[in-house]
């Protein structure tokens, strides 16, 4: 990753840890451990903030660890843990809405030091971004953009593609002080057979953000999902 970096000029602004369900046997199925590996590689290479999912609500073990341990690790390391706003994985057949992931609920990261704001995510669970994004406060420490299709599943859209007020977001996000980075994590599958769209995609993206939030330096996220980062 720096090798990379360095060749292009850039800084690595975070890691995402392997989180998803196709990487869930990476590093270890114990989500802690999981994050003790992402620091240690976030520490060679130089990343100041590693991201990573929050637990799910039969995780208590998981949940206990973040709130009592996590903030003595990140002083020993120098390396920031923030957790993502996530969405329901599941409804009953009734389609009352039960929700399975332990922070669908935006309340229940309360009492977690360092938040990522997932604009695709917040979509999916109704969270208006602007309010979301308040509600984080001096807590947000990165942001995840893309735009979402307004179907109700995490479609990770390039920015203007939805239905999200990406713009409005960011004019929002460079007015307050907001000091961290914003990642563009979008789905460009459909674009790798064609090299010069995907390239045209990739600038006129990274353009819109820098235009909105005013920024001259740009930066790449080590997550395997993300695009180029504003």
């Amino acid at each position: 990753m720096q090798k990379l970096a360095g060749e292009a000029g850039l800084t690595i602004g975070a890691l995402h840890a392997p989180c998803l369900l196709l990487t869930r046997r990476v590093w270890s199925t114990d989500p802690v451990r999981k994050i003790y590996r992402s620091i240690e590689v976030a520490q060679e290479a130089g990343i100041p903030l590693v991201v990573v999912h929050p637990p799910f609500r039969w995780q208590r073990e998981y949940r206990g660890w973040l709130e009592e341990r996590l903030a003595g690790l990140e002083e020993r390391t120098g390396v920031t843990v923030a957790l993502e706003n996530m969405f329901p994985l599941g409804r009953t057949e009734d389609r009352s809405g039960v929700t399975l992931h332990a922070n669908a609920d935006i309340h229940e990261l309360d009492g977690l030091e360092h938040l990522v704001l997932d604009t695709s995510h917040a979509a999916v669970a109704r969270h208006d971004l602007v309010t979301l994004r308040r509600s984080f406060g001096s807590r947000l420490r990165h942001v995840h953009l893309s735009d979402n299709a307004g179907r109700g599943w995490d479609s990770h859209l390039p920015p203007g593609q939805g239905v999200l007020p990406i713009d409005g977001f960011l004019g929002d996000l460079a007015a307050s002080d907001y000091a961290g980075a914003v990642s563009l994590e979008v789905d460009l599958r459909r674009y790798q057979s064609d090299p010069t769209a995907l390239r045209r995609l990739m600038v006129d993206m990274r353009e819109r953000c820098e235009t909105a939030l005013r920024v001259n330096e740009p930066v790449i996220d080590g997550s395997p999902t993300a695009g180029p980062r504003a």
